[in-house]
Parts: C-alpha cells; structure tokens; sequence
C-alpha cells in the first residue's frame, strides 16, 4: 500500500482456530471431552462444526471457505469471479501469525483487534461448565501466543466460560494480565437462559469496569445453533423454501420459461451466487444489535457501570439512531407500556457513555451525518 499519514486500526478482524488449539493447547485430561464440546472438521465431503456431541454440517458451499476466503489484493469482482467448482484455500493470514502480519501490511492496517470465529459460533452452547473453562483458557492461550509474534500491532478478544461466573471471573483475572488481552468478547446471546440485562452478569460488567477492559460484544450468525439463538437459523430456513421450481417454459409469468421451449423448467432460488448462507448477511443487524443496545442502555447496565468500556461489533451502526428515537418516544408517549428501569435519557447514555460501535466501510448512512457518528464508531 501508498505511504498514508495516519494509523490505521481494524476494531474487528477474525482468526480461523487451527486443530492445534485442541491438540496442543488444550489440557491433557480434557481432550477428549473438549472435542467432543466443540469442534471443527474440514474434509474432502464437506465441513461441519460438533457442539456437545451433535453434528451440524457448513451449509455453505465447501470449496469457498466463506470464514478465511479473502487475501489482499482481492475485491468483490475478483470474489465473484471464483469458480464454485474449484477447491480454494483458506488465506494462511486467518491462523498463521507471520502471514497475518504480511496481510496487514499489504492492506495498510497497522493494527487489529482479534475475534475467534468457531468460538464464537459454539463456544457458548458448551453445556459442561468444567469443559468450556478449559475450552476458554485453551483459546486465550492460543490466541496470547499468536498476538506475541507483534505485540505492539495484535490484539485480542478473550473468551470467557459465562455459562459458569466463578469461572468466568478466575479466567478474566488470568487473561488480564496477558499484555494482547485488550477486550472480552461476549455474543450477544441467551446463555443459560440469560440475557445480558440480568444480574447475574453484574459481576463481570463490574470487573470489567475496574480493570479497564473493553466489552467487544459480537454477534455470530449461529447457523449451525438453535434458533434461539440467533435469526440465522430462521432466515436460512426462509431461504431454503424460496428454492422452489416455478413454471413449466412459454409464458405464466414472469419467472416462467418464456422462450425456452415448452418442457423448460425454471427454478427460484435464494441461494446467494457463491453458495454463501445469507444468515450472514443479514442476522447480525436484524436482531443482536438492536437487542443489546436496547439492554444495555434500558436496563440499567450501562447507567450502573459508567465507566466500562464497551464496543458493539459487526453489525453496521447506522440502526442506533433509531433505537434511541424509539426508546425515546417509548419512554415519554406510553412509559406504562415501554417502561425502562433508567433515571439517565437514552441518548444522554449514548452520547456521554464508553461506548462504540463497529462499522462497515461501505455503510453510506454513516458518512451522512458524521455529526452523530464521527465520535462513536470504529471501522472493522
């Protein structure tokens, strides 16, 4: 890349966990219980992801690694162009430090702020509360001695087991003095029936509060999840019934096989044109983000814990305006109705709060009112 006159920092890149992690990183006596927790295998029939035992196979096409298919040099053309038929490689940037580094300086990024991306697909519907500490403290070491290779440009997001909060706490005592270890991240998601707005978080919001490390909320597609979870498995659901055959060819419509011939038959489909789910696109803006947003500021979180510092990520930012305005009017035209347990006006918390939000470089909306953003998002 040109000579540029400033920093350039990634608020939200993604590392690809290599089967080392489990074999190596992982503690002896909880190998076996860890793969059969949570595990990822890439084969020449295809990929799937093991969650507590179950078998949840990629639904997207297996020789475009949707995950690590991007490397410098590439853009939406050249992606477009890839032939689906044909195997590609995952970039080596998405588990090898040095080639990381390499990607980064091609790209003109001098630093980056790392999430997992197996982890934060299954890592939370762990049900072994034992399992997934060892899990956790498997990544963050993986993940430590991956930032090590530069670390003054790699940092990290640690995973905590929060399906137990002794453990969750012990591992954020450890992770906190690990130099990379600059934020938790956190999926915004009901673990153990519980969402972000309950008490039982309240001791992790007030750790994180006094050590000064950042909540990196992240939201995932979950497509291999329950829907529950996510709105991923639901829209990739809704897809699946738009692949449907319309018509028999010469009129009927304009789906229909017009001048094909009379035996042609066309077919719809919602599959996107690189075998790519579309729950990707779509789940994380649709709910995960607005949901948080709204509990964290609403519920009292953020009014509690002023001083923690917090990063909403990976969803574009654009919606926040209109959760505000919407829990604005809630709060002052039918409070009996939309009652939120806060004495601080929403947008008071927003414009005077640690937090930030990730957001797209293409999001068009942010870059016409840089009054109301300019301060408050990160590009990743």
């Amino acid at each position: 890349m040109t000579n540029k006159d400033f920093a350039v920092f990634d608020s939200d890149s993604h590392v690809v966990e290599p089967p080392a992690l489990w074999e190596r990183y992982l503690d002896p006596e909880y190998r076996t219980l860890g793969k059969h927790a949570l595990w990822r295998q890439e084969g020449r029939t295809g990929a799937y992801l093991k969650v507590n035992g179950d078998i949840f196979r990629d639904k997207g096409n297996p020789n475009l690694p949707r995950h690590a298919l991007w490397r410098p040099g590439m853009d939406w053309d050249a992606i477009g162009a890839l032939d689906p038929q044909i195997k590609h490689p995952a970039t080596e940037g998405a588990s090898d430090p040095l080639a990381r580094l390499a990607d980064m300086d091609a790209m003109g990024v001098d630093q980056a702020l790392l999430y997992p991306t197996w982890f934060a697909e299954g890592f939370f519907l762990v049900r072994d509360p034992d399992v997934a500490y060892a899990l956790a403290r498997a990544y963050n070491d993986w993940i430590a001695d991956f930032c090590e290779v530069a670390p003054q440009r790699l940092y990290a997001a640690a995973i905590l087991p929060l399906q137990d909060m002794d453990f969750a706490l012990e591992e954020l005592q450890r992770v906190a003095r690990i130099r990379s270890i600059r934020a938790i991240f956190i999926r915004p998601m009901f673990i153990e029936n519980r969402y972000l707005n309950h008490p039982y978080y309240d001791p992790l919001w007030a750790e994180l509060e006094r050590l000064g490390i950042t909540a990196a909320v992240h939201a995932t597609p979950g497509l291999w999840n329950p829907e529950w979870t996510s709105h991923g498995p639901f829209i990739e659901k809704i897809k699946d019934r738009l692949v449907q055959p319309i018509a028999p060819g010469g009129g009927g419509g304009p789906f229909a096989g017009g001048s094909g011939g009379a035996g042609q038959t066309t077919t719809f489909t919602g599959a996107t044109p690189l075998g790519h789910p579309m729950a990707p696109i779509l789940a994380h803006w649709l709910d995960n983000h607005m949901f948080v947003a709204s509990a964290l500021i609403g519920y009292t979180v953020m009014e509690r814990y002023p001083a923690m510092k917090a990063v909403v990520a990976h969803g574009k930012a654009s919606w926040m305006q209109e959760v505000l305005e919407k829990m604005e009017a809630s709060t002052r035209v039918i409070p009996l109705l939309h009652h939120y347990p806060v004495s601080t006006e929403p947008e008071e918390m927003w414009e005077h709060g640690n937090v930030m939000l990730g957001f797209d470089a293409e999001e068009r909306m942010i870059q016409k009112l840089p009054q109301d953003f300019a301060a408050k998002v990160v590009w990743g």
